[in-house]
């Protein structure tokens, strides 16, 4: 698990407020779309970023705003699918380098060919870093469905999760969340290699 914890993890303040400066601006929505997508096969930072102030400047969207980032995650999913599948050596070995996900190629490669479907789910819902599982998913060419609707499901659980509790919590959790950034970096950290460890207890 050594390489696992050189994953950039946290997310640097200054990408952290760049991402939610869009809630404030008329492109949000536009914004969380490609942030979303992206996050699925190279981006490194997480939807939630961005989700959490767009839900809080309005309650009410919240639903609509969690099912674009399901949606769009989902769709970047299948790029995520596609660079595996098609363009490993070119692109996918490159994005491998840039977050030390090696050992962690390694690890699916074996996850898949028991519990595909299990695997795609587990990543999708917790925050192991999801380009990995979409990537290796086209490298190791499991079932394009077994991707589709663990995502689906996976991360449609996740961004109705974080949106719910923030239309009901509001704005005390960006306030904590600003408030604690440097520890919530740790505590991300913390679940990022329990998410691993919850796959190796498939065997």
């Amino acid at each position: 698990m050594k390489k696992i914890l050189h994953y950039p993890f946290t997310v640097s303040r200054k990408m952290y407020d760049w991402t939610i400066h869009w809630a404030k601006t008329k492109y949000a929505e536009y914004a969380l779309f490609c942030i979303s997508f992206a996050e699925s096969s190279f981006f490194p930072v997480p939807p939630d970023v961005l989700l959490i102030p767009m839900v809080i400047s309005d309650r009410k969207k919240w639903f609509r705003t969690a099912l674009i980032c399901s949606i769009a995650s989902v769709l970047g999913a299948m790029l995520g699918y596609y660079i595996g599948y098609e363009l490993f050596e070119l692109v996918g070995k490159k994005i491998v380098e840039m977050y030390n996900l090696h050992e962690v190629v390694e690890i699916l490669k074996t996850k898949y060919e028991a519990h595909a479907f299990i695997t795609v789910f587990t990543a999708a819902f917790t925050p192991i870093p999801f380009k990995a599982i979409t990537i290796t998913a086209g490298l190791f060419k499991i079932s394009l469905f077994s991707l589709f609707i663990g995502s689906a499901i996976g991360r449609s659980a996740r961004f109705f999760l974080v949106a719910g509790l923030i239309r009901i919590y509001g704005e005390k959790i960006q306030t904590f969340i600003e408030k604690y950034f440097n520890l919530l970096t740790v505590v991300f950290m913390v679940l990022l290699i329990g998410g691993f460890f919850a796959l190796k207890l498939f065997k």
